[in-house]
């Protein structure tokens, strides 16, 4: 596994830090940032640098700036149609069985290395954290995922040991995401056979997905699963 410095640029810390009070629920739609002036008490550093992390939450469409007034957690976009791709660890505990991960590999890649360029977008000259890893029910193979996570969008990622903890749960409830797009197709298991305990002309269900924040790539995976598999679609109002 590749390692990388844990030392981010106090603008992105300050940003994570309120990503994180959006997720958590402590910040709801329509609540007012701390102002420009509490945050460089706060963090003991300049306007710009506040200023800095408030614009990236902006184009994120994380919050809204209003002149004279101040930052607001923004209100969710609506969506007509929602694909549910399952936190496979959660699904697997409801279905009462016992969850383990394997950790394959976790290695950080060149945005311009032939994966990542097939898969995503993400700033020239910048790092994309490959993941692989398996997902075990009741100590049997459950599914293969293989993830791509851009560090220019998610720069705490590189100090996860992603063998504790399953990306897909860590992202979800860490990193907000703006728009989303699903792909779903039969493939054989092929170069999984092996990891999955399955021939290698076995059916599989591949789930693949694409999130952004406004135009920026935060993540791709791709999920196989050996036979059927249940997907969800909610509708919204």
């Amino acid at each position: 596994m590749t390692a990388a410095p844990s030392a981010h640029p106090l603008h992105q810390r300050i940003r994570s830090a309120i990503e994180g009070r959006i997720m958590s629920g402590a910040l709801r739609p329509g609540d007012r940032i701390p102002y420009e002036h509490e945050l460089m008490q706060q963090y003991g550093c300049s306007r710009m640098t506040v200023n800095k992390a408030l614009s990236a939450l902006a184009d994120a469409g994380l919050i809204v700036r209003r002149r004279g007034a101040g930052s607001f957690v923004a209100q969710p976009r609506a969506h007509v149609a929602t694909l549910i791709v399952p936190d496979v660890p959660a699904e697997i505990r409801a279905r009462g069985m016992a969850y383990r991960l394997d950790l394959i590999d976790q290695v950080l890649l060149d945005a311009g290395d032939a994966r990542v360029a097939a898969a995503m977008t993400v700033p020239a000259g910048s790092a994309v954290l490959a993941v692989t890893c398996r997902h075990n029910a009741d100590g049997r193979p459950f599914a293969m995922e293989e993830r791509l996570i851009s560090i220019a969008e998610v720069p705490e990622a590189v100090d996860i040991d992603f063998a504790a903890v399953s990306p897909g749960s860590w992202l979800l409830a860490h990193v907000p995401w703006t728009e989303a797009e699903h792909r779903i197709l039969a493939r054989p298991a092929g170069d999984h056979a092996g990891a999955l305990a399955v021939a290698a002309d076995t059916a599989c269900l591949v789930l693949e997905r694409r999130t952004w924040r406004a135009k920026h790539t935060i993540t791709w995976v791709r999920q196989t699963f050996p036979g059927a598999f249940a997907l969800t679609a909610r509708f919204d109002g």
